[in-house]
């Protein structure tokens, strides 16, 4: 069900949270994940299931086997956002690599931020006050 099989080991698919950039190279295989140069097995448990959901999601959907490995180099922003953006990523290449509708309306259906990341951002601060929402104090006295 791949749509261009010859193409996509070429492309790097990338995804973005915060300030934390995921890019994902895909190769044949057998669904193993690389996070940072490690195994997705060696991450904390709840790490670990945020960047399998795409990969369960699509086996369940168009109900295949996984054929791809995917190695994901993340910089920038904290250990959550950066695995946020994997997510994302994972999800992306998934779609790129089937072009299924079935499978975006199913990452829709599970979660929205799966395939379109999350536009939020700190707020600046603004000048003469301390904090971005925070407003000076006024002295009636």
């Amino acid at each position: 069900m791949t749509k261009n099989v010859k193409n996509f080991e070429k492309m790097i698919f990338t995804g973005k949270r915060k300030t934390a950039v995921s890019k994902l190279r895909v190769k044949p295989g057998s669904g193993k994940v690389f996070f940072n140069h490690l195994d997705h097995n060696e991450l904390g448990l709840f790490h670990r299931l945020a960047l399998t959901e795409p990969l369960r999601i699509y086996v369940q959907e168009l109900e295949e086997e996984l054929k791809y490995d995917f190695y994901i180099k993340t910089s920038g922003g904290g250990k959550e956002a950066q695995i946020q953006s994997a997510r994302l990523a994972i999800a992306r290449a998934l779609l790129g690599i089937t072009g299924s509708d079935v499978l975006k309306k199913a990452f829709i259906k599970y979660d929205r931020n799966m395939i379109v990341p999350d536009f939020r951002r700190k707020e600046t601060r603004k000048p003469g006050d301390s904090k971005a929402r925070a407003k000076r104090q006024k002295s009636f006295r």
